[in-house]
């Protein structure tokens, strides 16, 4: 079995807050992989760090000390892969590589309530698309595939759902071909019914070979990774890979029902494990 290949890496990784006299060290040199085609899930308790790890992986926020590496395609050689540090890059470059090559989804949408469904995905495509009518095609085909119809196009975020608008961040996300897709508590302000049709579209587009990094507080959600991180007092306990989501592990009409079965109850030993 080839080994897999390392998308983004940080070392030596620790992040402090200072408030008046009080400093709050969040990540303490920590050291992590993020493969290709992964769905890596982060988990831990409230101030674990979780979501401060996120945003300086993805380059939102800028780490205390450490580095962190990427691995992109060269723009002179396509198909060769080289090492780009990021962590020291220039705000505008920092901007400009968000925009090449990283996708978030947060909680809470942010959508633009002046402007359409459409229009919010396009707005973030033209930073770096050149040809609108393909950008447009491109964003259209996205919505279909997350189940949005053509007259949801042109409706401005107000006049849709909650899961309908959390659809509309998603495929905003990946409109630029982000190398990752990182997303914070991505249904944490769902119902259950939209919880499981926003997962359903992480899982779809994993399985395509999107990678993704997600912060989650939910079994639920952490059961579509196939790599589960847990956090503690900014260091990693421990990790398992229990490989890809199978389906519903209660679903006596999943064909891999029993793998699922097996999958569900080697995550939840290792969070019982973690004391979570």
């Amino acid at each position: 079995m080839d080994a897999k290949q390392i998308i983004l890496s940080a070392k030596d990784l620790s992040k402090t807050f200072s408030n008046e006299s009080v400093q709050q060290h969040v990540l303490k040199n920590l050291n992590i992989n993020v493969y290709k085609g992964d769905f890596t899930v982060i988990m831990g308790n409230s101030g674990s760090g979780k979501s401060t790890l996120l945003y300086a992986l993805s380059g939102m926020d800028r780490p205390s000390l450490g580095k962190i590496y990427y691995n992109v395609e060269d723009p002179d050689e396509p198909g060769k892969m080289i090492e780009e540090e990021i962590s020291g890059y220039s705000n505008d470059k920092l901007a400009r590589f968000r925009r090449d090559h990283v996708g978030f989804v947060f909680q809470q949408n942010y959508l633009n309530d002046s402007m359409s469904a459409l229009d919010n995905i396009l707005v973030c495509g033209l930073l770096k698309w050149t040809n609108r009518k393909e950008l447009t095609k491109r964003a259209k085909g996205l919505l279909e595939s997350v189940d949005m119809s053509e007259n949801d196009f042109r409706k401005f975020p107000t006049q849709l759902s909650g899961g309908q608008q959390q659809r509309v961040a998603v495929v905003r996300g990946v409109i630029n071909e982000p190398e990752i897709l990182f997303a914070d508590e991505p249904t944490g302000a769902l119902n259950s019914q939209n919880t499981d049709n926003v997962l359903n579209i992480l899982s779809d587009l994993n399985q395509k070979g999107q990678s993704i990094v997600m912060v989650t507080h939910t079994f639920k959600a952490a059961e579509r990774g196939n790599r589960i991180i847990y956090l503690a007092d900014g260091v990693i306990s421990d990790e398992i890979e229990i490989g890809p989501y199978l389906g519903d592990y209660k679903d006596e009409t999943n064909p891999n029902m029993e793998e699922a079965q097996d999958r569900h109850y080697r995550l939840k030993t290792f969070l019982q494990n973690m004391g979570w």
